[in-house]
C-alpha cells in the first residue's frame, strides 16, 4: 500500500512541475509567441483578402453600356 501512495505521489510531484514548467516557458517567452501569432494573423488576413477583393468589386460595378455612335449630321439646336 506504501508503494502505491508513493507512486501516486511521485506522479503528483511530476504533474505539478510539467505544469510549473510550461508556465515559466510561456511567461519567458510570450513576446516571440505573441510577435509570432500576429505575423501569421496579418498574412492570412492579407492573403485573403488579396484573394476575394477582386472577385468582390468586380461584382459590385455595374456592366458599362456600350459607347453610341455620333451622327454623321445634326439637326437645328431649337425646334421652332
Amino acid at each position: 500500500m506504501q508503494k502505491v501512495i508513493n507512486g501516486i505521489a511521485l506522479l503528483s510531484g511530476l504533474v505539478s512541475l510539467s505544469i510549473v514548467g510550461a508556465g515559466g516557458y510561456l511567461y519567458m517567452n510570450k513576446d516571440a509567441l505573441i510577435e509570432g501569432a500576429r505575423v501569421k494573423a496579418t498574412e492570412a488576413v492579407t492573403e485573403a483578402i488579396t484573394e476575394a477583393l477582386p472577385g468582390m468589386v468586380e461584382g459590385l460595378m455595374p456592366e458599362m453600356p456600350e459607347v453610341p455612335e455620333l451622327p454623321a449630321q445634326t439637326g437645328g439646336v431649337l425646334p421652332f
